[in-house]
């Protein structure tokens, strides 16, 4: 049914995003207070090249080196950006919070609508709160290597915290978060925008003061053809290598769903969504591919930087930083003031993730979706879901306690960051390009007769990531070494699936609409 509606944005205009929001069956309930520039934000500030490439360095040196961090970014990147496409397509017709698992009950036919919300929901859902998890915990970890080299290093007296308060310090970080999160969405626009700018001017900073400031640099040739196949993990092929080696870069390109789930509070959301999610991917290829470049140029012992023994603690990254400043100044106290800069990203990373865990639990428990509902959904007086917002810092926190019993337990479970979120991006896709092929009714971003191009392209690098990063990385393979992805991620599925079986098939309809609530 569509609400013949005239509401006018801030220039007078009719806001076409909200207007779409009424003839989808919703009404307002949140602040639509955001711009183009802060939907943007939310974006990049989750994709953050200050997180994925600081925290998954040691990944790309161990697999591959200097040829797999410069090529295998700009391939994750191309094809991330398929993605980010189809994605931006969908989310012009249906600027919802609920995003994904919308989409998927949208395009998915009658039929198949609420199986296919639920399972994407669900899949989603999931996959938000081991982002806000993996992040902060990274953080968390930094700060410890921060607190290790500023003692006197692994080498010296530096003082190395228990797994307890690495716990501790990730809740404090996470009770951060969602005080900030509770606050008005004016407020978080303004600290959007800023974990952007920081974002950007951080890399530029970095990228260009450590192999300034080096005094051992690497040559082009080093960085532009180096493959480093000395991996002590048993892996001897060279396209395996190459292949296990991308996870640094399709780690960091994940996340930019945060434009389609605030797009209830964005102005012209039909449009301005779009552009978010596009952006974000865009300029996140070309800062971060910056980014490596210049770091990659202050790396001339991969051995040694990967060692546990260094004084970082095998933290590659943190050792180039460090070993940069210690032996041009005969400290190292500038590396751990970049590596400080990089942690301040990582925090922005983090605020941004509750956002949208925040906004995607609000959507879907407004449709009934989540064990009670009604809590999950209801906004406060500065019209923010402040349920939610906790809820899904507590979530995270529970998340990182297995990481004292296993670390493999822990890192099994976060590899949800990668290929669950992913998952939840094809399907909606992938129903896009098939069910509704005939019937899917564009929005004012459409890629016209190249969408199903596009969209067939998204669903088969999200299917080749899938099998890839659940491939082993590690031989021979043991109770230690055994990639937990699949099992992470078939649980995932089994109790998905098996809950809609038992119970959640015979209530769950799909997206309920509240316009006459």
């Amino acid at each position: 049914m569509v609400f013949p509606l005239q509401v006018q944005s801030g220039n007078g205009s009719p806001d076409t995003g909200l207007a779409r929001l009424h003839e989808l069956g919703y009404k307002q309930e949140l602040k639509r207070d955001l711009s183009v520039i802060s939907n943007f934000a939310f974006s990049f500030s989750i994709i953050s090249v200050l997180t994925g490439i600081t925290t998954l360095y040691n990944t790309g040196l161990t697999y591959g080196g200097p040829v797999v961090l410069v090529y295998g970014w700009l391939i994750a990147g191309a094809f991330t950006m398929f993605v980010g496409l189809s994605m931006a397509e969908i989310c012009s017709s249906y600027p919802t919070s609920g995003g994904l698992y919308y989409w998927s009950a949208m395009l998915a036919g009658p039929d198949w609508a609420p199986f296919a919300s639920w399972l994407t929901g669900w899949i989603n859902i999931a996959g938000q709160w081991a982002i806000t998890t993996s992040v902060d915990f990274s953080l968390a970890q930094m700060i410890q290597v921060i607190i290790l080299l500023s003692t006197g290093g692994n080498n010296g007296s530096g003082y190395s915290a228990s797994k307890y308060e690495v716990i501790a310090i990730h809740g404090g970080i996470l009770l951060l978060h969602a005080i900030i999160n509770s606050l008005p969405i004016s407020c978080l626009s303004l600290l959007g925008r800023l974990a952007a700018a920081w974002n950007i001017l951080g890399v530029f900073v970095l990228m260009i003061v450590i192999p300034t400031v080096a005094t051992e640099r690497a040559s082009p040739k080093y960085v532009f053809t180096y493959f480093n196949t000395d991996n002590g993990e048993g892996i001897n092929s060279r396209v395996c290598i190459f292949l296990l080696g991308l996870l640094m870069s399709q780690y960091t390109f994940t996340g930019y769903d945060p434009s389609a789930h605030m797009t209830e509070e964005t102005k012209g959301a039909d449009v301005n969504g779009p552009r978010g999610i596009i952006s974000a991917i865009g300029i996140s290829i070309v800062v971060g591919w910056g980014y490596i470049l210049g770091i990659t140029f202050a790396v001339t012992d991969i051995p040694y930087l990967l060692n546990p023994e260094n004084d970082a603690g095998g933290y590659a990254i943190a050792e180039v930083f460090y070993l940069a400043f210690k032996r041009r100044y005969g400290n190292g106290a500038g590396g751990i003031i970049c590596l400080g800069v990089a942690a301040v990203g990582i925090f922005f990373c983090g605020m941004s993730s509750v956002t949208s865990n925040s906004r995607m639990v609000y959507a879907f428990s407004r449709d009934g979706a989540m064990p009670l509902s009604s809590l999950w959904h209801k906004v406060n007086k500065q019209e923010v879901p402040i349920n939610a917002v906790w809820l899904s810092a507590l979530i995270a926190f529970c998340m990182a306690l297995t990481s004292l019993g296993s670390l493999v337990a822990f890192q099994a479970m976060v590899s949800l960051t990668t290929i669950g979120l992913y998952l939840a991006y094809g399907l909606p896709i992938f129903f896009r390009i098939t069910l509704a092929r005939k019937s899917f009714a564009p929005g004012p971003f459409n890629l016209g007769r190249y969408g199903v191009l596009v969209g067939w392209i998204a669903v088969l690098w999200v299917a080749t990531i899938t099998v890839l990063f659940s491939l082993p990385v590690s031989y021979p393979i043991t109770d230690q070494t055994l990639n937990y992805t699949p099992v992470a991620v078939g649980l995932l599925l089994l109790l998905t699936v098996s809950s809609w079986i038992v119970s959640a098939r015979h209530w769950f309809k799909g997206p309920i609409t509240n316009i006459n609530s």
